[in-house]
Formats: structure tokens, C-alpha cells, sequence
């Protein structure tokens, strides 16, 4: 959904609703997608897994100042679903995603979601905080997606320069969180 300035929150909630109650597009081969692997060493002290994990759970990563999730800290659990805000070019979008799966190990935690019929682009994104054997603590996000909305089709090295963005906006958010 596009808007010319924010949307209210009422907005957005009720539009997060009829979100809620639509099915969730089945996984699809690779095929046709673009798949982007971005990862960041985070720090290699003990302590830091256990920060990164918190961060990820508030949305830290979405927090940004150009992108927001809504609601503020939606639970992280399969069937949860979440609005993405964000500004570009002087105008609002929001796009919904339902999380299919979730990650909750001793040495990793994360989840995936996957984007709903409403969303400017077809795919799914993971993120993940993990200890590595050598004691590293990494952050990655994987996102494989292909333009389904006209716009998306119309603007796609705009729409690659926006996830480009949200990557790196993203690394840094968390990688800022745990440092302190």
C-alpha cells in the first residue's frame, strides 16, 4: 500500500488486520528470483550472542529512521504478521509479511518471514544472530525476492537500491545495539 504522507496508526492497524486473515503465498522455486546474502561479524566476546539475540527480538533491525515494523515489537513466533513502513522518494509504503519460521538454538537465533499478496515484492527474508565454532558472533540477513507489485516492476533498480539499503541500514542497527 502506498501513501502520499504517513499513515495514521489506526490506518495501519486496520489494514494490518485484513492482512492477518490472508493466507500466506506458498514457497516457490528459486527461479526467477534475486537472492542477496549479506552477513556482519558482530564481536567475539561471550556476552555479545546473548545481546544480539535480545536486539533481534525488539526489531532493532527495522529501526532505522527510513523503515519501521509495525506493530512496535510484534512476538516473534510462525504466524505472526508484520507491516513493514517505510519512507522513499517523498512517500509512504507499507508492506505485510507473515514469519514462517523461527530459529531458537543455543548458538543461533532468528526467523524468516515470507511476504503476503499485498507486498511490493514476492520472497521471504531471514535473519539470523549465530555463534560461530571460532566464537564469532555473526548477523545475516538472506532475502530472496522478485517485483510483484507494478511499481516494484516499473522502479526495480530503485526497488534494488532500497534492499540494498535496508541490508546495510540493517547491519549496522544491529551491530550498533550490541555494542552498546
Amino acid at each position: 500500500m502506498f501513501f502520499v504522507r504517513r499513515p495514521s496508526g489506526e490506518v495501519i492497524s486496520r489494514w494490518l488486520a485484513e492482512q492477518a486473515a490472508a493466507p500466506v503465498p506458498p514457497p516457490v522455486a528459486s527461479a526467477g528470483y534475486t537472492v542477496d546474502d549479506h552477513r556482519v561479524r558482530l564481536a567475539d566476546d561471550s556476552e555479545c550472542f546473548g545481546r544480539a539475540r535480545d536486539a533481534l527480538r525488539s526489531w532493532i533491525q527495522f529501526r532505522l529512521g527510513w523503515v519501521d515494523v509495525v506493530p512496535p515489537t510484534p512476538p516473534i513466533r510462525v504466524g505472526v504478521t508484520v507491516g513493514v513502513l517505510v519512507r522513499h522518494l517523498g512517500f509512504w509504503s507499507v508492506n505485510a509479511s507473515r514469519i514462517v519460521s523461527v530459529i531458537d538454538e543455543s548458538e543461533c537465533f532468528g526467523f524468516a518471514y515470507r511476504t503476503l499478496a499485498d507486498h511490493a515484492v514476492d520472497g521471504d527474508e531471514r535473519f539470523l544472530v549465530e555463534r560461530t565454532a571460532d566464537g564469532a558472533v555473526v548477523y545475516a540477513v538472506r532475502a530472496r525476492s522478485r517485483p510483484r507489485h507494478v511499481l516494484a516492476w516499473l522502479g526495480y533498480p530503485f526497488a534494488r537500491l532500497i534492499q540494498r539499503r535496508f541490508a546495510r541500514d540493517s547491519m549496522r542497527a544491529l551491530a550498533a545495539a550490541v555494542a552498546g
